[in-house]
């Protein structure tokens, strides 16, 4: 349980699962989600985001170069990182293991009810 503003949370997850299954465009490969003590990451295993775009992907309107061809504005995980700033949180982005990639966010300990 967090204390924050449900709509964000809500968008900021969803956010997350919507990027997940746009980039697996087989669907076959099952979307992974780990929740703990304040953090949530998605694990994907679609193309994977690579080196030079992982310190970007959070920028508003920022579309790195395999995801111009597929629908989206770039502001997605934008408003990832804004939900997550406003709960004293910080994003994060890398590769999978074994192929695609792991996106999430935290919020601050203080907000985690016990």
């Amino acid at each position: 349980m967090v204390r924050g503003r449900p709509q964000g949370l809500e968008r900021a997850v969803g956010n997350l699962l919507e990027n997940a299954a746009k980039f697996d465009a087989d669907g076959d490969e099952p979307v992974l989600v780990r929740v703990r003590q304040g953090s949530i990451t998605v694990l994907d295993r679609g193309p994977g985001i690579a080196d030079a775009d992982v310190r970007r992907v959070f920028d508003r309107f920022y579309r790195a170069d395999g995801a111009r061809p597929l629908p989206g504005s770039g502001l997605g995980l934008a408003i990832v990182h804004d939900v997550a700033e406003a709960h004293g949180g910080t994003v994060s982005a890398g590769a999978r293991p074994g192929g695609g990639a792991t996106v999430g966010f935290t919020v601050s300990r203080s907000r985690l009810l016990r």
